[in-house]
């Protein structure tokens, strides 16, 4: 079917606990969503049939759209629409199962191990652990660590084009004396993909290519000064499709029942963000927060980034952000005191009881400030990972790669950060969208001028995967249906005596009105400013604050409105947060108050 043939497009997303399936039409001479269904998804028993997930999400959907989706016995989707029956495409992405995991290996871990991992999280995948011929494991140990792990996949590299090779061919023979079982399935080899140096190529198939399902693509580090990732994302996908996904229970049905190649959710995550980077020309940050695991995506300087924060979530994970953070960091968010014990409580509790939601205010209030700390470490991993090489030509040292950090800046600058997109229960669901807004931009400190959204119900997966066949249907819904505008923040660097003015300016909006204003050190600022609206603001900073063209320099910028306004946050960057109990808490609560964020007074009342 041609592109411009398409009417009526079905995609699901197989989570690891629910199935999401939308319909999307196209209605008045443009792509909308029109209705959204879920399901438990049924990978694991009794059911060990991932495709009655999809079904079933179906059905709820033929039953809000009011016609016809699925075959009369509800084991098929129709296809091509006909009048009103079916639709012309059905597609899907999947993390169910766990999602894609694996293992890397490179000589030097600050150098090819991270521009493996790299590679493989930017195919969509979990790294469970990273091997290094420098990572102070003893081959025994290394050997123990794969048989233990069971990765769906393992990627190798290694090694410059024309450079060591015996030391490549060491770390291909213990994933061979490993001889890996994959997670899924007892009847296939483990993929392993060799992207090192070229020159070994010969020797790693000798020894791997018996014990493994090996396959060869270029170089992910042909030179010191180059890092080329696309071909072995590209290959992780297809082996993913190939060899894991085809073992899954149920999923060769559903690679029969989809009209595209099934994409890791993850992966097909970054596909929209880069989409929507490129096309608008700007600089993207988003987040997923689940129960488990954090993801985080950057678009910068048109490279894309992802990183895993594992054990960073907000139920199953949400002790790891305790331990990490500690009880203080929690703390500095609440706006009254708490016992420890009861906090510990409270944290366990969520962790036992994944699927419970808050019941209080307090509990909420908890929760929220728990998610600031996870989003906070989970982007404080991200900036440490997008780094160096991002498949563009760079210069770095030798004596940079082996430094302890790599010895490369990050890519990630939140002053030229454009737009911040918020995904996940805690942010998408938030009960008042100033909350979803005050989280990001308590855990990313976002500066200068920055755009705020949320995923109104993380259908990003399914547009990703829908934009590699209709680009144009894809960024419809996304920014008709799919995006949630919050507003504009604007935040000054540096800091200053609390109370004295910081910023002040000019708000022009369309009609030709103005809005003056004026916000002091320490202070926020709300101005509202509609869905859909466009303004021009003229700002200046005072005592030696920095809009991003210099201190006390006005800038010119247009701000666009959402369902919170525009935030002017003049709390100061880096942000500081008092240490005393009583300043602390009196400080909190003139900032909630200016986002009209929690209704306090219950709270104080108690």
């Amino acid at each position: 079917m041609q592109k411009d043939e398409i009417q009526s497009i079905l995609a699901t997303d197989c989570g690891s606990t629910t199935t999401k399936a939308i319909l999307i039409e196209k209605r008045d001479n443009e792509y909308r969503l029109i209705v959204r269904g879920e399901a438990p998804t049924t990978v694991e028993a009794p059911v060990e049939d991932v495709t009655r997930g999809v079904l079933n999400a179906a059905t709820e959907v033929q039953e809000l759209a009011g016609r016809p989706i699925l075959t009369p016995d509800g084991e098929n989707i129709r296809k091509p629409k006909k009048g009103n029956e079916g639709v012309d495409i059905y597609l899907s992405t999947s993390s169910a199962g766990g999602g894609l995991q694996m293992m890397v290996a490179g000589l030097v871990k600050q150098m090819t191990a991270e521009s493996a991992a790299r590679a493989a999280l930017g195919a969509g995948a979990i790294v469970m652990d990273s091997l290094a011929t420098n990572d102070g494991r003893m081959d025994h140990e290394k050997i123990a660590r794969i048989r233990t792990l069971r990765p769906d996949m393992v990627l190798l590299a290694g090694g410059t084009d024309g450079g060591d090779t015996k030391k490549v061919i060491s770390l291909a023979e213990i994933i061979a004396a490993a001889d890996p079982k994959p997670r899924l399935g007892a009847d296939y080899q483990l993929p392993v993909i060799f992207a090192g140096n070229k020159d070994c190529r010969k020797e790693v198939e000798e020894i791997l290519g018996g014990k493994t399902a090996l396959d060869i693509t270029d170089n992910l580090r042909p030179s010191m000064e180059k890092e080329n990732l696309m071909p072995s994302r590209q290959k992780i996908q297809k082996l993913f499709l190939e060899h894991v996904m085809s073992q899954a229970p149920g999923y060769p049905r559903l690679m029969g029942l989809v009209d595209e190649e099934i994409m890791p959710t993850p992966a097909a995550v970054g596909v929209i963000m880069q989409r929507i980077a490129k096309q608008h020309d700007i600089t993207v940050v988003g987040v997923d927060i689940g129960g488990a695991t954090t993801d985080v995506f950057s678009v910068f300087e048109g490279v894309f980034n992802r990183s895993v924060s594992a054990n960073y979530g907000m139920s199953y994970s949400i002790s790891n952000v305790f331990a990490d953070a500690g009880l203080e960091r929690i703390l500095r968010w609440v706006p009254f005191s708490i016992d420890e014990k009861d906090l510990r409580n409270r944290i366990k509790n969520k962790m036992i009881r994944p699927t419970t939601i808050p019941q209080t205010l307090e509990e909420l209030i908890i929760e929220q400030a728990a998610s600031r700390e996870a989003l906070t470490l989970s982007f404080e991993q991200h900036k440490a990972l997008a780094t160096g090489l991002k498949g563009v030509q760079k210069d770095r040292s030798i004596a940079d790669a082996f430094s302890q950090t790599g010895g490369a800046e990050t890519l990630v600058n939140v002053l030229t950060l454009d737009m911040l997109i918020g995904s996940g229960g805690v942010l998408s669901h938030a009960p008042r969208r100033q909350q979803s807004a005050m989280m990001m931009m308590d855990a990313f400190v976002p500066e200068g001028v920055t755009r705020l959204t949320v995923d109104s119900i993380f259908m990003m997966p399914q547009l990703g995967v829908l934009s590699k066949v209709h680009p144009e249907a894809a960024t419809q819904v996304f920014e008709k249906d799919c995006i949630i505008y919050l507003g504009t923040c604007i935040a000054p660097i540096g800091t200053s005596k609390e109370g004295t003015k910081a910023i002040d300016g000019t708000i022009t909006m369309q009609n030709g009105s103005k809005v003056d204003f004026e916000v002091n050190f320490g202070d926020i600022k709300v101005i509202p400013l509609m869905v859909g609206e466009k303004a021009k603001m003229v700002a200046r900073p005072y005592k030696g604050l920095d809009l991003g063209q210099g201190k006390n320099k006005e800038i010119e910028a247009d701000v666009y409105g959402g369902v919170v306004g525009v935030i002017i946050d003049a709390r100061g960057r880096p942000l500081v947060i008092p240490e005393d109990n009583s300043a602390r808490v009196d400080k909190l609560v003139t900032w909630y108050k200016a986002m009209d964020l929690y209704p306090l007074d219950q709270l104080r009342s108690k």
